[in-house]
């Protein structure tokens, strides 16, 4: 008998749904709603709450592909084990109310996806340029299910690095470095594309854009590593390409003009596809020492991201070229060479155009050299400095295993109730300007007394967020953020009063009621 009622119980479930009886509405869901009558007292009440929207904050990890670091563990595990270990990565750092990930899936002139531009990751397959594996696309997958979390996917790329050893003859046949021998520079261990010629800035560029066209992602990231780190002893052989390209310039500036044409130029092709697509970069975190340039941080490191990569982080902000830059600060607090606080304090001052994150060397907790990262409280001060600083607007983990080890758990537990006690938004892009009074439309079914969704027919609605009215009616609080996903959010609260939509912008809805007398 039990299993009859079960499959009438849902039967009912499945016509509420379908059917749209009587518990289902149609709303603008908005003050300006035309659809549900409300008295002159209910508008009043309305329009006099004043809403606490989560606060605004990109809360990030980087998940490292290159060498197993991160993810997958193992690239001869199946693929079952590889979606299960990813999950585990997205449950944890949800968890400590994380709102993205930053996944590379570009390493070493290869790709954790099928394109005709680079071969299969050994990283992924276990073999480079083949696949056994995978019957379907894993970066496909790998998005909808961060997605499906509530949490944005950044497609992680190193744009010049194109080998990890000077063996190459592991590579597959389709790797640019047996398409394209004149592309590559040798130098230290490795193999690089040249970033002088012409023909390899369009050939990165056009990676980034196939990205972007072919892929439901929330951003492009490129990392540190442009022209090499010095070596000594070694020489970086671009003369040719300097003396064919140079245009009367210095070697040294012509190197950084390469390193912003490509910046500039994925720029043009993200936007130019889809203008929601966010665009970052995360330089090495000392740009110049102020013994050599007074513009430059109070530092002494042995290499800076002007000087010796060529990349010019400035010059992107003032140009309005990336959405974000995330300086990586690996170092401790007060680390006389590079001190984190003064580190955080230049790039503060220096915020042009785009919004700054800090990137946080999570990693060296209890495993380095510098006494100060055996205190566990040593990454604790740090983001709860930087959550201070009113030009930061975003905290990035490397890497996504590091705080996920045994023996953190009480770092972890900290940083969930410290830091990272809060649900935050993703920040608003610096270059546009924002419209947060946009109406939701959408359509909202009764489940039960406990359960509704909310289905969103446009696309580019990414998420809800839930309020909760206090007993004096006066505010509206933020109690959670969901995900949309095939258009239907599942609601599971009965304190909620209000929802605002959140689109792929990043941008708030106007908020509308969700008077419990339209699910009766």
């Amino acid at each position: 008998m039990k299993l009859p009622k079960l499959l009438f119980f849902y039967s009912c479930i499945l016509s509420l749904i379908v059917t749209s009886c009587s518990a289902q509405r149609t709303t603008g869901l908005g003050p300006q709603s035309k659809n549900i009558p409300k008295t002159e007292t209910a508008i009043k009440k309305e329009s006099n709450l004043v809403f606490n929207d989560p606060e605004r904050s990109f809360r990030g990890v980087w998940i490292a592909t290159v060498a197993n670091i991160d993810w997958p563990k193992n690239s001869s595990d199946t693929y079952e084990k590889m979606q299960k270990d990813y999950i585990d990565l997205l449950v944890f750092y949800k968890k400590i109310k994380f709102n993205a990930v930053i996944v590379q899936i570009r390493a070493s002139g290869d790709a954790f996806y099928p394109t005709s531009m680079a071969p299969w990751s050994k990283y992924l397959t276990g073999k480079q340029g083949e696949n056994t594996k995978f019957k379907t696309d894993p970066l496909e997958w790998l998005i909808e299910t961060t997605h499906q979390y509530g949490m944005d996917f950044h497609a992680w790329i190193n744009p010049y690095r194109a080998t990890m050893t000077m063996d190459t003859s592991l590579l597959n046949e389709t790797h640019d470095f047996n398409k394209h021998p004149n592309w590559m520079v040798p130098y230290g261990s490795k193999y690089y594309y040249n970033p002088g010629l012409p023909e390899v800035q369009s050939h990165l560029i056009a990676v980034a854009k196939d990205i972007v066209e072919r892929y439901n992602i929330d951003g492009i990231h490129l990392d540190d590593y442009f022209y090499p780190y010095k070596t000594e002893g070694a020489i970086f052989e671009d003369y040719e390409a300097f003396t064919k390209y140079g245009n009367g310039q210095q070697i040294n500036d012509w190197r950084r003009e390469n390193i912003n044409r490509l910046i500039e130029g994925i720029h043009t092709a993200v936007k130019s596809k889809k203008p929601w697509v966010s665009f970052g970069v995360s330089p090495f975190g000392v740009w110049k020492n102020n013994h050599t340039d007074p513009r430059g941080s109070n530092t002494r490191a042995g290499q800076t991201t002007y000087d010796d990569l060529y990349a010019d982080p400035l010059v992107w902000m003032e140009k309005g070229w990336i959405d974000y830059l995330v300086p990586q600060l690996y170092w401790s607090m007060n680390f006389a060479p590079a001190a984190h606080k003064t580190l955080v304090d230049w790039w503060s001052k220096e915020k042009k155009k785009s919004n700054i994150y800090i990137g946080y060397g999570a990693y060296k907790i209890f495993n380095n050299a510098d006494p100060a990262w055996k205190n566990p409280n040593e990454i604790i001060d740090q983001l709860t400095y930087g959550s201070k600083q009113s030009e930061i607007t975003g905290q990035v983990i490397f890497s996504a295993k590091s705080l996920m080890q045994d023996g953190l758990e009480e770092v972890v537990h900290t940083l969930k109730n410290g830091p990272f006690s809060e649900w935050v938004l993703p920040p608003l892009s610096p270059l546009r300007e924002a419209n947060e009074a946009y109406t939701l439309n959408a359509t909202t079914n009764k489940i039960s007394e406990e359960y509704f969704t909310v289905k969103v027919a446009n696309p580019n609605i990414t998420k809800l967020v839930l309020y909760a009215t206090n007993e004096a009616n006066t505010a509206a609080e933020a109690v959670a953020i969901l995900p949309i996903y095939n258009g239907l959010a599942h609601v599971k609260n009965t304190k909620v009063t209000f929802i605002k939509g959140l689109n792929r912008h990043n941008e708030l809805s106007k908020a509308f009621s969700m008077n419990k007398e339209d699910f009766q």
